[in-house]
């Protein structure tokens, strides 16, 4: 692999804001791919044989909200065909129409307000600075320190979900992804002039918070319970003692001067999307690591293409946020191994405010998106994965033992021993056929077979050159020597609780030229994205063969390049940059949206993936002015749908005292979690 380390600073090239791209991702979509590898598109692919072959608290487990990563727990409606023949194997229309959306959507818009249908109504939830443990001061703008933002809400806002307690209480989980210091200070410009405390703040705001919530009457509304100890309220950050566990756990590549064993790091960063386990944990994924550190070409000759491969840049760029200046693990010129102890899947018990978090080392590390849970027909524990930048991929784990209901000491092992794959799709059309237009070929949709490539499990290694400490590493070293095709940014993955699809949203890649195009990939310049619906053979999630097709093409209904599963494009409204999905208890598709390329705010639409309505996607709601929408997730009863509000205001020149958005309080923007129920107490989308 060619050794290119990033240059100091380059221009901003995505569509989202010149400002979110400096702070959630340090500007990636300006650097060059990092994927340099020569893995064949697979359009161009004649499909090869390989070569190698406690329950939860009080009982709640039942009660988990569909899409909040256990849906898998629920069994598929029937078991499907050989996925030799795809159209036989997926839902095209077939099989009962699902519960019945009747909301009149809303329009697209640039309001700066949380838009819902009429009959709706919405309440924030929790917001930055909302005082989380019982010792935690009220939120002053002006005030901030270190100290108490460790106690408070932490800043932008994504993967959400929770764990019911029995009656009208349960735990909300929050992923704080990033924080963008321009809207957090007054007079803030670079991470070289900040005040040591406002890097201290920083810190103190990634990570994610455990908060006890309660419903408000018999409402769908809920509310942050502020009375009582909250004995179950906890702020992890960017300085919490975590551990390290499975096979990589104190290998030499994670081994610092202040950890020289290698197994405790410290702090989790850039926490994006999620999952949780059938047990009650939150799994929660590890995103952009890259932009926390400094002078990535420093790092001993041995693992320069390894920091090139995970996109650390060069020297001290003028937009990093310097985190080194208050810890100095931050400068790889002096510890080349820290970045190494980030991008895991991070487990944390909300229910145990003194258990410490568990970096999963056999899950692999890369810009971890989704960590999504099912069981395989015979009991095994397996998560989904996608690593979300251009020309990534897609992955799964598979446990090597059982989980065990109620056996809580069992289960609490199964994310450490198992098998680690990626996927491999290959179309059913002649590549003449899928030119980079977004035109369907002949047979009428984008569809194919895939098999899951084993790169590791356990201490064995299925990579030629690389030992299985090295695989789980340097993952995406491994897929690209293995042969995994190239998919346009993966982001969240989630198993529909009803019919056993899982399904991908792949929200954009505008580097795609007509010459890299593929039938899993179908569009040049692809800067809407699509939504992937996968389906296992014999809906085993444990199975190494699987179809595919292409349900939703997104973009305007209008242009040719857009397909909504057959159904008629009059009728649905325009979707750009799908980014998280969930599932409600029918089996609806939930998608959030991120960076807007049609011009209006994010938002989060639902479509049936089955029956009749297959393909009708309506949006639900729209995010004020340069919010992003994540989430999203519905309650088993359908009566609440909590939606992540991240970055509101998050436009070019705005600063604390000319702020692009003033949601949701009138003055500064916070980013917040907010609900949405209906007004009647009727089902969601009803």
């Amino acid at each position: 692999m060619a050794i290119r380390l990033l240059p100091l600073l380059t221009p901003h090239r995505s569509g989202r804001s010149a400002m979110t791209c400096r702070f959630r991702c340090g500007n990636a979509c300006a650097h060059d791919v990092a994927n340099g590898s020569e893995n064949t598109y697979f359009g161009d692919v004649v499909t090869e044989a390989l070569s190698r072959r406690g329950v939860l608290r009080a009982g709640a487990l039942g009660a988990v909200v569909a899409g909040a990563g256990v849906a898998g727990a629920v069994s598929a409606a029937s078991a499907l065909a050989d996925p030799s023949d795809p159209s036989e194997t997926l839902s095209r229309g077939h099989g009962q129409s699902q519960g019945d959306l009747r909301f009149t959507p809303v329009p697209p818009n640039k309001d700066d307000a949380l838009r819902v249908p009429d009959g709706y109504v919405s309440a924030v939830v929790a917001r930055w600075g909302d005082p989380v443990t019982a010792d935690a001061p009220a939120f002053a703008f002006d005030g901030q320190s270190a100290e108490a933002q460790a106690k408070q809400f932490g800043y932008n806002c994504d993967f959400v979900t929770f764990f019911p307690m029995g009656g009208n209480r349960g735990l909300l989980w929050v992923n704080h992804e990033y924080t963008n210091e321009n809207l957090m200070f007054r007079g803030y410009t670079t991470g070289a002039a900040a005040t040591e405390e406002q890097i201290r703040i920083a810190l103190a705001a990634h990570g994610g918070s455990v908060v006890e919530i309660e419903r408000v009457r018999s409402t769908g509304q809920w509310k942050l319970v502020t009375n009582g100890r909250r004995r179950y309220n906890r702020r992890i950050t960017a300085q919490t003692p975590m551990r390290f566990s499975g096979p990589a756990a104190g290998a030499e590549p994670l081994r610092t001067a202040a950890d020289p064993q290698g197994r405790r790091p410290v702090g989790m960063l850039s926490n994006c999307s999620g999952g949780s386990t059938p047990w009650g944990t939150v799994l929660t994924a590890e995103e952009n690591v890259d932009q926390y550190f400094i002078n990535g070409d420093k790092v001993p000759a041995a693992q320069l293409p390894y920091v090139a491969r995970y996109t650390i840049t060069t020297g001290v760029p003028a937009t990093n946020r310097r985190f080194d200046r208050v810890e100095e693990r931050f400068d790889l010129a002096k510890h080349p191994n820290e970045c190494n102890r980030f991008g895991w899947v991070v487990e944390i018990d909300p229910f145990d405010p003194d258990s410490t978090p568990i970096k999963r080392t056999a899950l692999g590390r890369m810009k971890h998106e989704a960590a999504t849970t099912t069981l395989a027909r015979d009991g095994r524990l397996v998560v989904y994965m996608g690593d979300d930048a251009r020309f990534e991929y897609i992955y799964k784990f598979v446990s090597k033992n059982r989980y065990i209901p109620g056996f809580d000491r069992h289960n609490r092992d199964l994310l450490d021993e198992g098998t680690l794959y990626v996927a491999k799709f290959t179309g059913d059309s002649p590549q003449a056929e899928i030119d980079g237009t977004g035109k369907l070929p002949a047979d009428g949709s984008f569809d194919g077979s895939g098999e899951w490539i084993p790169l590791v499990s356990g201490n064995k290694s299925y990579v030629d050159g690389m030992s299985a400490v090295e695989v789980l590493v340097y993952t995406r070293v491994a897929a690209d020597k293995a042969g995994a095709t190239k998919m346009d940014r993966p982001e969240d993955m989630e198993r529909n609780p009803v019919t056993g699809g899982v399904y991908v949203a792949l929200t954009n890649n505008t580097n795609r030229t007509a010459a890299q195009v593929d039938e899993a990939n179908p569009r040049a310049s692809n800067k809407h994205g699509h939504v992937l619906e996968l389906v296992e053979r014999r809906d085993d999630a444990a199975a190494t063969t699987f179809a595919w097709s292409l349900p939703l093409v997104c973009g305007d209904p209008n242009d040719p390049a857009t397909y909504f599963a057959g159904y008629d494009k009059t009728k649905v409204s325009p979707i750009s940059c799908p980014d998280n999905v969930a599932f409600d208890r029918d089996g609806n598709l939930w998608i959030s949206t991120d960076g807007n390329q049609l011009g209006s705010n994010d938002g989060m639409f639902v479509m049936p993936v089955r029956g009749r309505d297959r393909g009708h996607l309506r949006q639900f709601l729209t995010v004020p002015l340069g919010a992003e929408t994540c989430g999203p997730m519905v309650t088993e009863d359908q009566r609440s749908v909590f939606v992540a509000v991240q970055h509101p205001g998050e436009l070019d020149g705005a600063t604390p005292e000319s702020p692009a958005s003033h949601w949701p309080d009138g003055d500064q923007p916070r980013p917040s979690v907010a609900v949405v129920w209906h007004k009647q107490g009727k089902k969601i989308g009803t």
